[in-house]
């Protein structure tokens, strides 16, 4: 069974290029983002490392940290960085987790119990592992995307979605195509009297769809 939404995400401990991580006390009391990829000296995948990269400021900003995964090793993710850097022109300051041996992959469910790495090993025999997963600072999954090896991820997206998570995380919903300072939805589940009070002035579009200002 694969992790489902608000499944506490596998507390694990794995090497890095920044050393060993024991992976729920690095999270903290953070956000968190584990995104992986199916080898290092990628195409696709050194766009979005570098992509994630250029973003610093903005996980920061947020209380988010970010970790990649890749199958190869330390040393192979010391030397992938200068090609990271050097496409993004930034830092990517993130760890990369060196799951040669699979078992974050596994874990999180991107390859089956049972697959190995081949000597001579191509990206397409890790290609599920293109997945990105938003972890809540209680440890739990909020948000997971898998993509195809030939589709870069639109990290915009990503932290659109980061966004829309921690402003649900005050007890509003967020509607299609959703950015900050968006009005958003009251849930159903709060009455009109309960949100008359708790956020004051609301727009009723159905008796199921009000809005209202977003919570600061």
């Amino acid at each position: 069974m694969g992790l489902r939404i608000n499944d506490t995400v596998p507390n694990f401990t794995a090497e890095t290029d920044q050393g060993t991580v024991q992976f729920h006390d690095w999270i903290g009391d953070s956000w968190a983002i584990l995104f992986s990829h199916p080898k290092d000296f990628t195409p696709v995948c050194t766009t979005e490392f570098s992509a994630v990269a250029q973003l610093n400021d903005e996980w920061a900003a947020r209380n988010t940290k970010v970790m990649g995964v890749s199958v190869d090793g330390v040393e192979d993710h010391k030397k992938w960085k200068k090609d990271i850097e050097a496409y993004g022109n930034a830092n990517p300051g993130f760890p990369i987790i060196a799951d040669d041996g699979l078992a974050v992959s596994k874990a999180f469910d991107m390859l089956p119990a049972e697959a190995y790495m081949p000597d001579g090993r191509t990206p397409a025999d890790s290609a599920t592992v293109r997945s990105v997963f938003i972890i809540g600072p209680d440890k739990q999954l909020k948000l997971s995307m898998t993509y195809p090896m030939t589709v870069g991820r639109n990290f915009a997206e990503i932290l659109r979605a980061l966004d829309g998570l921690q402003m649900s995380a005050k007890g509003v919903a967020t509607p299609a195509n959703w950015v900050p300072g968006e009005d958003v939805i009251i849930p159903p589940a709060v009455s009109n009297d309960e949100a008359k009070e708790k956020f004051g002035e609301f727009e009723t579009i159905f008796p199921y769809l009000r809005k209202t200002k977003a919570p600061s």
